[in-house]
């Protein structure tokens, strides 16, 4: 890639093809980013693609951009196209879609409706003890089981009154869309939200090292790993995907995913009740949690000796506050199974309660917030959204600069490591200079006016800090009017040293007192409700910092 690509715009919806347009954007996007990448059968493709009839593109990315890759051609009607038998022509020429083809009972019965599997199949039915009055879903079972093998619809169905196609480079344009996205969980639809306004992104510069793959190998590896993946979700065989997991990767990238695969696979393992290989996999995984995941397999085995060894390491070096939170449970556990001295434990401050006896209503917090709230001390159940939305809006540009390997097109509402370790650290002369504004609490370059600036400036862009339905402009005004810097600061630092595990469990509601300029911050709990582990995290940070906080525990008035 030598030269920057211009970011694809989405095509106006007043123009009937406007997908066709978006989708050869996007391919000159890819050809631009990735022309050093391609292997002959995609530059094939591109160059083919444009030399195609105007419908026959038409029709090609509509197809792409359903679901599956076999249709009926009686479902392929669409104005702006004209015939589907026209336009398809030209694909089954160049052989990148199949007519008629071979098709499976499972397939056959998601393409035809239980009418016309009774009307067309009314013989096959009876053969295998079935009636036309039985559920589609039991026909199906009995018929996968009697191994029928694979024929065209016009051997299964002689008498039916349309044709199937099916597309033959599928894994094609899934490599293309992945370049493009640099995932595969968006598709072609980003340009239509983005062009009705639905979802609007931040525009960020991008540069040639704005890709998500920097070699050839790194493309088969992702779409590796994916299929991995998807083979787990349909149920396949552990052993059988197990054998075909990559070898450890030098892209860190590319290896936290493959961490997660590992990850998911020893959660299976565990599920089974074969601890042993469970305890395996997540010794080889770099995914969050899985060195914590190895421990309890360790302890149920009863291996109390290795699980001390492994625990003594994690709590000299804990890879989060999750870890060291269940090192705390641990560790007095494998000391009294071992018959050792008990470890020492630091105590955690414990905050206030609150006892309260409300009429019973669908949503304990707001119970709590209209019992509290007046209009001299508002409640505002707010949970997780303000705060991470206060740090998003000082912290806009340090989330959204363009480095590297962060930004790959413009549909992200967030860094592609975001959730990385490493989020921080690359980060850290801009962040520490958006902080740093919190020293300042007026002025044209004060913490204040920068995030109503950027409140103003940025509102509706996607963001994964920011729900603007949850941060109207008088509840901004009051948290920057009763929230001291001090505590902005904290929170935002919190936030930063593990963004996976700290932008969730903060406390529900909180109040504010304008007229003394201050707050506090109130968790609720209704009857039988627990404090889950990440809400103890952030109430003994609270705490630990004097942060106003009561913990409420509601009854219901019988």
């Amino acid at each position: 890639m030598n030269a920057t690509p211009l970011p694809p715009r989405p095509a106006s919806l007043d123009d009937p093809l406007y997908y066709l347009h978006n989708f050869r954007s996007a391919l000159r996007w890819i050809e631009a980013c990735y022309v050093d990448l391609f292997d002959d059968d995609e530059r094939d493709f591109l160059t083919r693609f444009d030399t195609l009839p105007e419908p026959a593109q038409a029709l090609w990315v509509r197809m792409v951009m359903r679901k599956g890759d076999t249709f009926r051609d009686d479902r392929l009607g669409y104005a702006e196209i004209g015939m589907p038998a026209t336009a398809v022509a030209p694909l089954i020429e160049r052989g990148w879609v199949q007519n008629d083809p071979p098709l499976s009972v499972s397939a056959l019965w998601l393409l035809l409706t239980k009418a016309e599997i009774g009307r067309h199949l009314n013989g096959l039915l009876r053969d295998h003890g079935l009636t036309r009055g039985a559920r589609k879903a039991d026909m199906l079972e009995v018929l996968a089981e009697a191994d029928l093998g694979e024929y065209p619809l016009t051997v299964w169905c002689p008498e039916i009154p349309f044709n199937v196609v099916r597309m033959t480079r599928m894994a094609l344009c899934e490599r293309l869309r992945l370049m493009f996205f640099g995932n595969l969980h968006q598709d072609w639809s980003e340009f239509v939200l983005a062009d009705l306004g639905v979802r609007r992104f931040e525009r960020v510069p991008l540069s040639p090292a704005s890709r998500a793959f920097q070699r050839r190998e790194d493309i088969h590896t992702y779409a590796h790993l994916h299929a991995c993946r998807e083979r787990l979700e349909a149920g396949e065989s552990i052993a059988d995907i197990l054998h075909d997991v990559p070898p450890a990767d030098d892209n860190p990238w590319l290896e936290n995913r493959r961490g997660k695969l590992l990850f998911l696979l020893a959660r299976a393992r565990e599920r089974e009740g074969e601890l042993a290989a469970a305890e395996a996999l997540y010794a080889q995984s770099v995914h969050p949690g899985a060195r914590g995941r190895r421990l309890r397999m360790l302890e149920r085995q009863a291996c109390h000796a290795e699980a001390l060894e492994l625990a003594n390491a994690a709590a000299a070096a804990p890879e989060s506050e999750s870890e060291r939170q269940q090192l705390d449970r641990l560790l007095p556990r494998l000391h009294r199974r071992l018959a050792l001295a008990p470890p020492s434990v630091t105590e955690e401050p414990v905050p206030a309660r609150l006892e309260m006896t409300l009429p019973r209503t669908a949503s304990v917090e707001r119970a709590v917030v209209e019992h509290l709230s007046c209009e001299s001390m508002p409640v505002y159940y707010v949970e997780n959204a303000l705060i991470n939305a206060l740090f998003g809006l000082l912290c806009w540009e340090a989330v959204f600069a363009p480095l590297a390997g962060a930004f790959f097109h413009p549909f992200q509402r967030a860094p592609a490591d975001l959730l990385r370790p490493e989020f921080a650290s690359r980060r850290e002369t801009l962040f520490a200079r958006c902080l740093a504004r919190l020293e300042v609490p007026e002025g044209e370059h004060g913490y204040r006016a920068v995030i109503r600036r950027t409140y103003h400036a940025k509102h509706g862009l996607e963001s994964a800090f920011v729900q603007w339905e949850a941060l109207d402009e008088s509840l901004l005004e009051m948290a920057l009017a009763c929230l001291p810097a001090a505590h902005l600061r904290l929170w935002f630092e919190r936030l930063l040293r593990d963004v996976r595990a700290n932008r969730a469990g903060m406390p529900d509601l909180i109040q504010f007192r304008p007229e003394q300029g201050d707050y506090r911050m109130i968790e609720v709990k209704g009857p039988g409700d627990r404090l889950q582990d990440n809400q103890r995290r952030w109430l003994a940070f609270c705490a630990r910092h004097g942060m106003p906080l009561d913990v409420c525990h509601v009854t219901w008035a019988s």
